[in-house]
Order: C-alpha cells, then structure tokens, then sequence
C-alpha cells in the first residue's frame, strides 16, 4: 500500500514538474513568436495577448500549488521560536487549521466566480476565458489539502487541520449569519497567526474574506478582482523577469560579476563592499525580490569579503543590507508594479529612481570604504590584463541590462516582450555560450524559481481582494480627510509617512504592500502636493529599508537562514547599516528634485 502511494506521489510530481515548466516555456515564448510575426511578416500571432494573460493564472496558481507542496509560502515563525517545542506542534497545528479554512474558502469563491462570474462568449485565443480560469479553484483546493498534509506530525493535528475546510463548507451552506458577529475576533486572530506561522497570502485574503463575510458583499468580489489584477497587461513582467533572474542564479554569472568587479574595484579602498553593492543590485533588479539575492550569493560574497580581510559580523550585515539596493533600477518588478497600482508612467518611476538609487549605492559605498580604511583592509593592484579577461568572461551577463533598456526604453519592444527577450537571451548565454547549464538540465533549472514566483503572485492575488475591501469601506478617503484635518505640515506628514512604510515593510513583502497601501497614501500625497513620481519613491525606497527592520524584516529572516545567525545577532549586525540608509532616505524625502529633475529634464 506505501508504495502505491509513493508510487502515484511521484507521477503526481512529475506531471506537476511537467506543467509547470510548459506553463513557463509558453510564457517566455509566446511574446517571442509575437515579435517574430510583427518584424518579419507584418501580422501578430491571433490571442497572443490574451494567452500570455492568463498564462499568469497558470503561473501563479501553479506556482502557489508548488509551494505549498514545499512548504515555502512566504511566512513568519519568530513568535512559534518562543514556546516550547511542545507548544509549537499545537502552534503550527492550529496556523494548519486556519490556512485549510481560509483556502478552502478562497476555493469555494473561486469556483463561484469561474462558474458564473465570467461570460462564457470571452474567448482567449481558441479557449473560453472560463475553462482557462478554472486552475483558480483548482489550485486553492490543492493548496488546501498541502496544508493538510504539511500538519504536524500524527493523526489528531491533520484531523484538526482538514477540519478547517469542513468548518468552512458548513458555515458557507449555512450562510454564515453569525460571522457578521464574529467578523472583528476573528479578524484579530487571524492578524495575530501572522506571527507564529501563517502564510502571508492567508492573512491578507482572510482580512478580506472576513469583511466580506461580515456582509460588506459576495465572496466572489475577491477572486474577481485577483483574476482582473493577473491577466493585467503588464503581469506577465512579474514571472518573465523573475525567471530571467533566476536563470542567472543557477548559473555562474554571480561568480563572473564577483571577478570582474573585483577585478576593477579591488585597489580602491572599500572596493570589494562596493563590488558586493554592484553584483546584489545586479541580481536583485532581475530577480524583484532582494531575499533571493542573499540566498543566491550570500555565501558567495561572505566568502569573498571575509578572505580579504573584512570581519565576519560586518560581512554578513553589509550583504543582507546590500539585498535589496537594485529595486529601484531598470527593470525592478516593484518599480513596474507601482506603476500599474498607482496609474504612474513605468518610464517616469524608473527615471525618478536612477539618482536616488546612485545616493543609496554610494552611501553604502562610502560606509563601506570607510570600514576598509579604519581596518586597514588591503587591497589589490589594478591589473589591466585580469580586468580585461574578466570583462570578457562577463560580457554576455553585462549586455543584458542594455537589451532591456534599449528594448523597452527606445520603445522597441513592450514591457512583456522585453521581459521575455530576457529570458530567451539568458537561458541562450547560459546553456550555449557560458555552458554553465546542459541543454538537458534546462527544465530542472526552471523548477526552483516556480515555487517563488508563484508564491508572490498568489500574495499579490490576496492583497488585490484585500485592496478592494479597503477601498470599499472608503478608508482612503477617511484617512486622507483625517491627515489634512489633523496635519498641517507636509514636512511632518513626510516624516510620518516614513515612519509607517517602515513598520509595513518590516511585516509585508514590498509586492503586497504596493498592492494594499499604495491606495491608502496616494490621495494623501496628492493632498499635500507631493509629485507621483517623487512618492513612488519616497515609498519604494522606505520598503527597501523595511525588509531589514526587527523584528521580522524579511530579509533578516533569510540572511539569519542563510547565515546561520540567529535573529537578535542579525539585528546587532544590521543596525548601523539601517542608521545609514535611513539617513538617505531622509535625503530622498526631503530633497524631492532628486526623484524630479532628470523626469522634467527628459519629459518635460
């Protein structure tokens, strides 16, 4: 019996593995085969659009299912770390049973909204819109049963956990009047979980689901409006790029970029911190989020760090910092999906942030120079031939940058197509120039990323249902009413605005923060005559910094993984490099013609 089990787990696997990776190929090329109809034959491909849209469905929901079968969704456990070990197996059974009910609804919501929700004529290509939405019930009820699964050891805490979904189907056949009732507790337990374990994706689209339920409306506003945000035109940047980076990770390219800008920094005081800046910002551009960037290559970077003479601590707190200095260069997801959220121009954000961020990479430069100096790092002799050697070795992976800004920027290519161009150019580089990935490893290599990828865009969907109900109980428009009522100085209301993104950047990722508070502070900005572009990155540079603050910044979490420092360790280390970019925050807040002048001067 075991065996047929384990049998028809690993069929289930490698046709889930297979799916997955056919969803990505058709992402990736599809826009490929566009741009090849357009130049050569002067036609499109019929439905491209609308497959490559709901090709992000696949993606998302696909990855979301990969997830929860690793186990990998996006979480915080420091409150589970302070119990016992006894304690915690009844802590993470009950975050099982909440995950199982607030699934389980997403599932019933989802297949209402499929069923009925979406005019059957909508046709994507040769398939009805409705059977290519259907993976969203599909893939929450799949989600489902992994947190079933993924229970606590033994049969009482899986028992309790699948009781999540029938508590769920019994509340929602029987209409559920008393949870108008229950709406608030339960609103406050669910917020509490976030800390002992509970996936980031539940927290947020429970909050909606209980206002909803509450009898703010249907159940199928949410999944409404996650379908609507998903097949959005500029989505599908979100996994192409995503997947552009990670090809890189898999690759040698971090140990290219270390040598060329080693190669090129290393006689300059403070030169390897700065090479270390350069090669996570790299990455990190690619890849949106920085926690990547410090799995990837922290080890890496240590290594390199410490062998030349930097201590240890100040090593690993100078990398985590480092993990999320590319956001706010081309082509950042979060640069792209603040735009979207905010109706700002994509072009405009990326320039407002090419000066601000050369402030923040310089102010870590510095820093970094200055530890060199007072600990006597040495360093090393320029040498024209190793530079040159290493340059060449890299050529390929510093091209890419260029694709994408004369792609996109000189308005070749659309912002999808260059997300794919990129891919196409990375995986191309890496298995048939580099070699650094067989040809026959390719699918294997795209497998990592999925879980990942799906991962934020299944946040995302939860933070759209979220958003919604935020604006449906008019909060923006209370708040705004309350801050100009209550605040009589842009200045102070800066300051308090930095104050609060760093509390949200520290207890959200920075995709689902744009998604839930860019509504909240853009009427807020507009009321105290702060620029668009200025406020999209007063907030994008104030999340960088979140992902670094105590106590559950998330990049703390991954650096104390990857490090193997517990977190009070990663706060001591990380604090002066907070103070330091703090500091440049306020310049950028303060000083809004950074963010200003190079739009004016190009766009007048």
């Amino acid at each position: 019996m075991k065996s047929l089990i384990h049998m028809c787990g690993t069929a289930v696997r490698r046709a889930e593995n297979a799916l997955a990776v056919l969803v990505l190929a058709c992402l990736s090329l599809i826009p490929i085969v566009e741009i090849i109809a357009r130049t050569f034959f002067k036609t499109g491909l019929l439905g491209s659009t609308e497959y490559v849209q709901h090709l992000v469905l696949w993606v998302t929901f696909v990855g979301g299912m990969f997830a929860s079968r690793e186990n990998r969704h996006l979480s915080v456990t420091a409150g589970a770390a302070l119990f016992p070990a006894g304690a915690r197996m009844w802590i993470a059974t009950a975050v099982s049973f909440i995950s199982v009910a607030v699934v389980s609804c997403f599932a019933w919501a989802a297949f209402s909204f499929v069923r009925v929700g979406i005019d059957p004529s909508q046709m994507v290509g040769a398939v009805k819109a409705q059977w290519a939405a259907f993976i969203m019930p599909v893939g929450f009820a799949v989600m489902a049963l992994r947190f079933v699964v993924h229970a606590p050891k033994g049969v009482l805490p899986k028992v309790i956990a699948a009781c999540g979904a029938i508590v769920v189907t019994l509340a929602l056949t029987a209409g559920a009047p008393f949870l108008s009732h229950l709406a608030l507790p339960l609103a406050i337990v669910l917020a509490v979980s976030f800390a002992f374990g509970t996936p980031i994706f539940v927290v947020l689209g429970g909050l909606a689901l209980l206002y909803l339920l509450g009898g703010a409306g249907e159940l199928a506003a949410l999944p409404n409006e996650s379908y609507t945000m998903l097949t959005g035109p500029v989505m599908p940047t979100i996994p192409l790029f995503s997947l552009t980076g990670y090809l890189l990770s898999e690759s040698k390219a971090g140990e290219r970029l270390v040598r060329l800008f080693r190669a090129l920094f290393g006689w300059m005081p403070g030169g390897l911190t700065l090479m270390a800046i350069l090669v996570s910002a790299f990455f990190t551009t690619f890849t949106g989020a920085s926690g990547v960037t410090v799995i990837a290559l922290g080890g890496l970077l240590c290594f390199v760090l410490v062998e030349s003479g930097y201590k240890k601590g100040f090593s690993e707190g100078f990398i985590t910092s480092c993990g999320s200095l590319g956001l706010l260069f081309p082509p950042s997801l979060a640069v792209i999906l603040y735009g979207v959220v905010s109706h700002v121009n994509i072009r405009h954000l990326f320039v407002a942030g090419l000066l601000p961020g050369v402030l923040v990479v310089s102010v870590m430069a510095v820093f970094g120079g200055i530890n060199a100096k007072r600990n006597k790092i040495p360093r090393t002799r320029f040498n024209a031939g190793e530079a040159a050697a290493a340059l060449k070795e890299s050529a390929w992976e510093l091209l890419l940058p260029l694709l994408v800004l004369v792609g996109y920027f000189e308005g070749f290519l659309t912002l999808v197509e260059t997300g794919a161009m990129s891919v196409l150019y990375v995986a191309i580089v890496e298995v048939f120039v580099t070699r650094d990935i067989k040809p026959k490893d390719l699918p294997a290599a795209l497998l990592p990323c999925v879980p990942i990828i799906g991962g934020v865009l299944v946040i995302l969907a939860s933070a759209k249902g979220l958003s919604y109900c935020v604006i449906d109980a008019e909060i923006p428009t209370r708040l705004s009413a309350w801050a100009q009522a209550s605040i009589h100085s842009k200045y102070v209301f800066l300051l308090m605005l930095n104050a609060a993104l760093l509390v949200v950047g520290c207890f959200m990722d920075i995709f689902s923060a744009i998604i839930v508070v860019v509504p909240l502070i853009a009427p807020l900005g507009a009321a105290f005559g702060i620029q668009p572009v200025h406020l999209g990155i007063i907030f994008l540079t104030n999340l960088e910094i979140g992902y670094l603050m105590p106590p559950v910044g998330i990049n703390l979490q991954l650096a104390s993984y990857r490090f193997g420092e517990n977190l009070p360790s990663m706060y001591r280390l990380i604090f002066p490099f907070v103070i330091v970019l703090f500091a440049a925050v306020l310049v950028i807040t303060y000083l809004p013609f950074l963010s200003t002048w190079l739009v004016h001067l190009l766009y007048g």
